[in-house]
């Protein structure tokens, strides 16, 4: 069974509610700040590996791969310097889990890239984060200077033989740049375009050398980690998905928001108990469970349980655990166009696949939503889409076809009436 908080606007993550801010080390310190580091800093980094192992912290960007297994894939024989890389360019659509940490709350982000740092033997830390938060840059700015000052950064980590610098790294506004591999070109200096692999970053990453990328949440639950111990952390959570989890809410719901809860939290109750339910109470039509790139759900999902292998059964992905949800009435080629465009506008142009394909898709769906597609065109652009599929560098390619697939597929019907009645149903374009 499990436990939800009383109040799942505040908790081990979310320590402040909406227009409130911990922006003061002392006050981060007088809550607990800094423990988890000074014990990081006990330990050898090897059994600091193995109790985030024993954690089993699945990575909160979206892809759940864990982050002790993770780190664990560095060269032990490599002589290059290790860096770690903190990806803050929250740029999919229906997300903002990150920026609480960036705007309201830097600190348990910035303890747990000093622990995650020496535990993989990095002195130096990117934090690169999305150009168009810049309040949540100077806010790092400031917390790591503050840090810097209090002698918790710098040529001495609170006084032990461990020197770390974390350098604030603004991105360009590319949403590829989320891409790891093309968030390592932008640090770089070159153009954000996803890498080949093999290489992997942690065999060669920045500048070639050993490197280590994590998600912002990911970071502050290494923290947790530390603080609590491993078991502890693995009961807040799930055997195979330790601790709590930041769910965003957005869309047709009348508290949107962010909220904390174990892992395996049901839709239901992210949207009716956290979120007070549908605007005008009206029937739910689709979920997208994880942000845009995730296939979109219907109402018959809403005791799913929100992890990754549930998820993944009934046919959509966690991601980030940020739900957006559109009610009755809503046109969803209207939706899956808003989506589409998005894609198409930020394709890199490396691959022909997604350079080419996001633009069809974009223009098919448009079609059919202003009553101009031709019968059969349904089909044409499931072809598409799934041409594009497993064909490309990165994901952004499945990222911008999964949606079309998914959406065509339940709301088959919806499409073709366009089609058939040469016009929005809905009355949205």
């Amino acid at each position: 069974m499990i436990a939800i908080p009383a109040n799942p606007t505040r908790g081990h993550l979310l320590r402040c509610g909406p227009g409130e801010s911990i922006l003061d080390l002392a006050r981060h310190q007088s809550m607990g700040g800094l423990v988890a580091l000074r014990k990081a800093l006990a330990m050898q980094p090897a059994a600091l590996i193995d109790e985030v192992k024993k954690a089993t912290i699945r990575g909160r960007g979206g892809a759940g791969f864990p982050a002790g297994t993770k780190w664990s894939f560095l060269p032990k024989d490599n002589p290059k310097p290790r860096y770690l890389v903190i990806n803050a360019d929250e740029g999919e659509p229906g997300t903002f889990k990150d920026r609480y940490f960036l705007e309201q709350d830097p600190f348990p982000l910035l303890e747990g890239i000093a622990i995650s740092a020496y535990a993989i033997g990095a002195h130096t830390a990117f934090l690169y984060v999305r150009g168009e938060f810049v309040h949540g840059i100077k806010v790092l700015e400031d917390a790591v200077e503050q840090m810097r000052k209090a002698g918790v950064l710098g040529r001495s980590v609170l006084g032990s033989p461990f020197a770390l610098e974390i350098v604030v790294h603004p991105g360009a506004g590319a949403y590829i740049c989320g891409e790891e591999s093309a968030l390592l070109e932008s640090i770089e200096g070159k153009p954000g375009r996803p890498r080949n692999r093999p290489p992997f970053p942690a065999v060669a990453g920045l500048w070639a050398c050993p490197t280590i990328i994590n998600n912002v949440e990911t970071m502050a639950c290494v923290r947790l980690v530390l603080q609590h111990g491993a078991d502890a952390f693995l009961a807040m959570g799930l055997p195979k998905d330790g601790g709590p989890k930041i769910y965003g809410l957005s869309g047709h719901v009348k508290r949107p928001g962010l909220y904390e809860a174990p892992l395996g939290l049901t839709l239901r109750t992210l949207i009716y108990d956290f979120g007070g339910g549908t605007i005008g109470d009206k029937p739910i039509k689709g979920i997208i469970p994880g942000g845009s790139s995730t296939p979109v759900l219907g109402p018959d999902a809403l005791d799913v349980a929100m992890d990754f292998e549930r998820i993944k059964a009934a046919g959509s992905m966690l991601g980030t655990a940020a739900a957006t949800i559109f009610t009755e009435g809503t046109c969803p080629v209207a939706v899956l166009l808003r989506i589409s465009r998005f894609y198409a506008h930020e394709s890199c142009g490396q691959c022909t696949p997604c350079r080419d394909g996001t633009g069809w898709l974009e223009r098919i769906v448009e079609s059919i939503e202003h009553g101009t597609a031709r019968p059969g065109d349904c089909d044409v652009l499931l072809s598409a889409a799934n041409q594009i599929m497993g064909n490309t560098i990165c994901a952004l390619g499945d990222a911008a076809a999964l949606p079309v697939i998914s959406f065509v597929n339940r709301f088959r019907d919806d499409f073709e009436a366009h089609i058939t009645g040469r016009a929005c149903p809905y009355g949205a374009a």
